[in-house]
């Protein structure tokens, strides 16, 4: 039990390392174009990499400074403070997640007929907008960790005495408050579930355009080649920064399908690691998707590793 506790342990650091390196070298890679020149998807990229890099830096510390070492003589609002700060993280990740995928829909479609013509998030007046309306329902959406009640946990918990909990929804059968029902099921529904049936409605939307303009692509190749054969056609298809998006939407949903039956069919109670298998399911999102998004959009090169 122990050896898999310490290679619990290992993994973890190893996956927080990888993602404070890649979100760190995404914001770097982004910040170090002029402000007036940054586009409304690089924007919303700066956005999703600081939440990333806030989410793994809070729940570290809050996991292994607080839970691991057992300090139950840390205040209440402390803690309150720091899982707070853990949510307000992961909302605005999954949040800004949700605005890229709708973004680069929203750009793919109507493209031809569009042509050039700007959509509405292109605007960096908008794009700053609609990234301060995530900014305020992430806050609005974790403000009840400090007026729920954490007192309630099963009596053979271990954690019980600690005033820092590893899962603030868990009740014990005995005594469970209505607003840590609530609070449970208003966030599993509109900050786990409801984003993922987003992306994954917006992502198939994305595909089924794309092999639609796949289709138109090859039809006009076919008839440029019969009125001029020695002339090639050079088809779109399917662009680097759209494959990255693509991925990384498929990692979310991933990740976060596992973490919704992970929170819904287990306790801490059941589980001596919660914490570990908690951090590592939701960790996984944002320590690889900024290696995804860098390198499909061109913004991790040598060059650019180089000089940071």
């Amino acid at each position: 039990m122990s050896d898999f506790s310490v290679n619990l342990l290992g993994l973890r650091i190893f996956i927080s390392c990888i993602g404070i390196v890649g979100n760190v070298f995404l914001i770097l890679s982004i910040i170090k174009t002029k402000i007036s020149r940054v586009k409304s998807f690089e924007f919303f990229l700066l956005g999703l990499a600081t939440a990333n890099l806030e989410e793994i830096l809070i729940m570290n510390i809050y996991d292994i400074i607080i839970l691991e070492a057992a300090i139950t003589t840390t205040g209440t609002w402390q803690c309150r403070t720091l899982k707070f700060l853990t949510v307000f993280g992961e909302i605005s990740s999954i949040l800004f997640t949700v605005l890229i995928c709708i973004f680069r829909y929203q750009k793919l479609r109507d493209a031809d007929k569009r042509v050039s013509l700007p959509i509405w998030l292109d605007s960096i007046r908008s794009a700053w907008m609609v990234s301060g309306v995530c900014v305020m329902l992430s806050s609005l959406l974790s403000f009840p960790i400090f007026v729920i009640n954490v007192q309630g946990h099963a009596e053979n918990d271990t954690t019980s005495t600690n005033n820092c909990p590893p899962d603030f929804f868990q009740c014990s059968k005995t005594f469970c408050p209505i607003i840590n029902r609530c609070y449970k099921y208003l966030f599993v529904m509109l900050c786990n579930l409801l984003p993922l049936i987003i992306i994954t409605g917006t992502s198939c939307l994305i595909i089924m355009v794309l092999l639609g303009q796949r289709k138109r692509v090859t039809s006009v190749a076919s008839v440029s080649a019969l009125s001029q054969p020695n002339r090639k056609s050079k088809g779109p298809g399917l662009q680097r920064s759209m494959i990255a998006v693509l991925a990384a939407m498929g990692l979310f949903q991933v990740d976060w399908t596992l973490y919704l039956m992970f929170q819904l069919t287990s306790s801490p109670a059941d589980h001596p690691f919660w914490a570990e298998m908690e951090f590592l399911i939701s960790s996984s999102y944002t320590s690889i998707s900024p290696y995804m998004y860098g390198i499909g959009n061109n913004l991790f090169s040598l060059k650019n590793f180089i000089k940071k």
